[in-house]
């Protein structure tokens, strides 16, 4: 379902679940394996979608609604498949992305209450033709990952007297994202074809063994022997 010989797998689900982690993971293997590796992330992965990253989840695009947050999120998000996605892909790379267009099902479409044709008009516009080969959804309690994210900000070092402040979206209420990591499995069982849900409490090891044995078959096989060249 993706562009010329590149593989787009995307990882979604809700905060702390360790998708970065496994994002690297998954990238060092690929890689020893003479793959092309492009790692990547939403809102951003783009010098103008990272612009647009920097106003969402400061809160800066609160005021203006949901709506326009959703508007803001399909801009970044033509602008990364345009500018990064896509050409990867085109080159024959495996491309992995932190979040991606189930994302904004969830936040904006699901807890946003926004209207379905909405949310798939934008979608439409944004992805423009570029759909995940295969997501992997980290499921974990809401409790659970959002300890995690505590115990991480906590653990940056700053100048005295100062804090780590919460994104836009981790300060919200633990109800929120309970109905998040539903809305995520529901996505996720409407399309088993494309989605896997993996156990997102389990030993980092295990979940990377997970997700390198769902990631692999879908690969082509390597022409003229390994391609060590990588990329990010």
């Amino acid at each position: 379902m993706s562009v010329g010989k590149g593989v787009f797998v995307t990882f979604e689900g809700g905060e702390g679940a360790g998708k970065s982690t496994q994002i690297r993971l998954l990238a060092d293997a690929l890689r020893e394996r003479g793959r092309t590796v492009l790692t990547t992330r939403e809102p951003g992965g783009s010098p103008g979608a990272e612009a647009v990253r920097h106003v969402l989840l400061s809160g800066a695009a609160q005021d203006f609604g949901v709506r326009m947050e959703a508007i803001l999120f399909a801009a970044a998000r033509s602008d990364h498949v345009e500018e990064v996605i896509r050409p990867a892909l085109l080159k024959g790379a495996v491309v992995i992305c932190d979040r991606f267009m189930d994302s904004s099902r969830v936040y904006q479409g699901v807890t946003g209450n926004l209207e379905v044709p909405f949310i798939e008009a934008l979608e439409r516009v944004a992805v423009n033709g570029v759909i995940p080969d295969c997501t992997i959804v980290f499921d974990l309690p809401a409790s659970v990952g959002l300890e995690r994210v505590r115990r991480r900000a906590s653990a940056i070092e700053l100048p005295e007297g100062q804090e780590a402040e919460l994104d836009r979206f981790e300060k919200e209420e633990l109800e929120t994202h309970e109905k998040r990591r539903e809305a995520f499995l529901d996505i996720a069982a409407t399309n088993p074809g494309r989605c896997h849900v993996v156990d997102a409490t389990a030993a980092a090891s295990d979940i990377a063994a997970a997700v390198l044995a769902i990631v692999e078959p879908l690969l082509p096989e390597l022409a003229g022997g390994p391609d060590t060249e990588a990329t990010r």
